[in-house]
């Protein structure tokens, strides 16, 4: 595994669905925090223009930035690393030959083995619960996502339905393995919950 730093224990993911723009919600993380931009239905040079906005914040933060997609493209406009899908995981050599932390995510077996091959940095095992962004699909529980960290390799990070102090009790339930967690609801909804303190 090419491991260059420690990844982040907490994330977010951006999603077109959000109604806080994603820069605005950056700057609400915690200092350490990580982002992974997805965006993909953005225009190139509105995704590019979005990704600068979004470092300028990271920076001043210490925020880690990757950005879903080729590992040439996150090389060229200046992010972290690159969060590859799972068709693109023959990709991660290429990556890794660029200085980029890689990630990928992993719902099944077979996906986890996948991601372990392509020596990812980081993976994004999901849904550990219900999740809005998946209506309907069922969630892995904790037994399930711990047999695909096992399978997976890497640094786990628990997206789908979580929270922080779902993180917590996941913390304590994980037999020592730290997990990170990632998130897209809890975010947006700590920020309105400040958004709403602050008026």
């Amino acid at each position: 595994m090419v491991r260059r730093h420690p990844l982040p224990r907490q994330w977010l993911f951006s999603d077109e669905r959000l109604t806080i723009g994603v820069v605005w919600l950056a700057a609400l993380l915690p200092p350490g925090s990580g982002i992974v931009l997805r965006h993909d239905s953005l225009a190139r040079g509105a995704r590019w223009r979005l990704l600068r906005r979004l470092m300028r914040v990271a920076r001043t933060r210490g925020l880690t930035v990757l950005i879903a997609g080729a590992p040439e493209m996150a090389h060229r406009w200046g992010a972290d690393g690159v969060h590859l899908r799972q068709l693109d995981a023959r990709r991660a050599a290429q990556a890794h030959r660029l200085g980029l932390i890689v990630t990928m995510p992993v719902h099944s077996a077979r996906e986890a083995r996948r991601a372990r091959r392509a020596r990812a940095d980081g993976v994004f095992i999901s849904p550990l619960y219900p999740t809005r962004s998946h209506p309907g699909a069922p969630a892995l529980g904790r037994a399930a996502w711990l047999r695909l960290v096992r399978l997976a390799g890497g640094q786990m990070i628990a997206l789908g339905g979580m929270t922080a102090a779902r993180a917590r009790q996941l913390n304590r339930r994980a037999s020592g393995l730290q997990p990170g967690w990632a998130a897209i609801d809890a975010w947006e909804e700590k920020a309105a919950q400040r958004y709403q303190r602050l008026r």
